[in-house]
């Protein structure tokens, strides 16, 4: 048995969680600082975006990352383009491409940044708003400088966090559209080719139907979007309503960061980096932000079984393969991948529609009994929407009901014929084809 040593008596941290930053000698503090101190640089805003990005693309470099090749780039218009000739047929919602593009993952770690930034920077604001509330008397009597350095260590652990997250979902996401909400710019269709190979793997199928299978999806998410101008607010408001109900608790805070220091080699810089990017919000939610997650799991499935209805019924005369394509994405998006494990242990927010299949069926039941027109019309407003108890019986909605019983049959028809006609022509008002990027 190993003799330990006695303890250290000069150590200053005795008897404290950093008593292991000086236990068994000196640990190579500059290079520890150095680290720390890369995390610190000034930036604006609640979240340190340049240290997210660059921990982002520091994962993706990981493994190969192909730039996709002009063979791909024209495979993946030419899918989208028939992709949207026959979504024409199911839907009355006009095309909302505008544009394609073919993303390697460090590219869709770009191209979807402006879009995160959104979803994630309430969480941020909220997290250190939360903490200085959390403040002890005499901590909060410091006022404005001890809030400052809060919110630059919130918001740079945040970024070590995020970045891992976005990083790790790089590496399985399909499209631009994949989580359910356009991540990329409005109008731009845009697939991972890398992860298409990898997603085909198994499954049996050809892989230009697995191509054109999941540009439909691609294509049929730009379609909603572009139609209900509302809806990406309507999601964006549910995350915005999670993160205003963040609750910090500054004692189990305490207790997290004891526990993960216990133990730890402060000169071993790889755990000092896992102990940086340990999840913040490894915490209990409160109810305001469970209600949250209920609206935003409930939008998600409303719109990830619209697309799945739609997509359903153009592929089934034309592609046989589609139905265990269908599942295979049905399957990935109620239960979620290992890398949308990780980034809601990481950031705390859960992207994933667990009612999907109810959702799909609410919505081809609908179209069976009143057709495509009223199918659609539900997404005039979103007082309109189907709630969780309508999921609850998806075959009975609107049972009985040809239009909407807030509206007249003629103010029906009128507000749909406003609802297309504000979504002709895609984001940029024109009415032409998408362009290849």
């Amino acid at each position: 048995m190993t003799e330990q040593p006695p303890p250290d008596d000069q150590n200053p941290f005795r008897g404290t969680p950093f008593e292991q930053f000086f236990a068994g000698g000196t640990p190579d503090i500059g290079q520890l600082f150095s680290q720390l101190q890369s995390m610190m640089q000034p930036y604006d805003g609640p979240l340190n975006w340049e240290l997210a990005t660059d921990t982002a693309r520091k994962s993706v470099a990981q493994q190969p990352d192909p730039t996709p090749s002009q063979k791909q780039r024209d495979e993946i218009a030419d899918a989208v383009r028939l992709a949207d000739h026959w979504l024409d047929e199911t839907t009355n919602f006009p095309s909302g491409v505008t544009s394609t593009a073919a993303w390697s993952r460090a590219e869709w770690v770009v191209g979807t940044t402006d879009v995160w930034k959104i979803l994630v920077e309430p969480i941020a604001a909220s997290s250190v708003g939360a903490l200085g509330n959390a403040l002890p008397a005499e901590a909060a009597s410091m006022g404005g400088p001890i809030l400052a350095m809060l919110g630059k260590a919130v918001g740079a652990m945040l970024a070590t966090q995020v970045g891992s997250g976005l990083g790790a979902m790089a590496g399985e996401v399909v499209s631009a559209s994949d989580i359910g909400v356009p991540l990329g710019a409005p109008g731009k269709a845009a697939l991972v080719p890398a992860n298409i190979a990898r997603f085909a793997e198994g499954l049996d199928v050809p892989e230009s139907d697995v191509l054109l299978y999941l540009a439909l999806r691609e294509a049929a998410h730009q379609r909603l979007f572009a139609a209900v101008p509302w809806l990406r607010d309507h999601v964006i408001g549910a995350v915005t309503d999670y993160a205003q109900g963040i609750e910090i608790n500054t004692d189990r805070i305490q207790e997290t960061m004891e526990e993960r220091l216990r133990g730890v080699d402060p000169s071993n810089m790889e755990k000092m980096q896992e102990l940086m990017e340990g999840g913040l919000f490894d915490i209990p939610r409160s109810p305001r932000q469970d209600a949250a997650l209920k609206r935003l799991e409930i939008a998600l499935a409303l719109v990830e079984g619209w697309v799945d209805e739609v997509v359903g019924e153009a592929t089934a005369e034309r592609m046989p393969t589609a139905t265990k394509l269908q599942e295979a994405v049905r399957r990935r998006r109620a239960a979620g991948g290992p890398a949308e494990e990780t980034f809601a242990s990481l950031v705390g927010l859960e992207l994933r529609p667990r009612r999907l299949r109810d959702a799909s069926t609410l919505w081809g039941s609908l179209r069976t009994r009143q057709g495509a027109e009223a199918r659609d019309g539900v997404w005039m407003s979103p007082h309109l929407l189907p709630t969780d108890a309508d999921l609850d019986d998806p075959l009975g909605f609107r049972e009985g009901s040809d239009v909407p019983e807030q509206l007249s049959e003629d103010d029906f028809d009128a507000e749909l014929r406003n609802l297309l006609d504000r979504g002709m022509g895609g984001a940029d008002g024109t009415s032409e084809g998408p362009r290849e990027e």
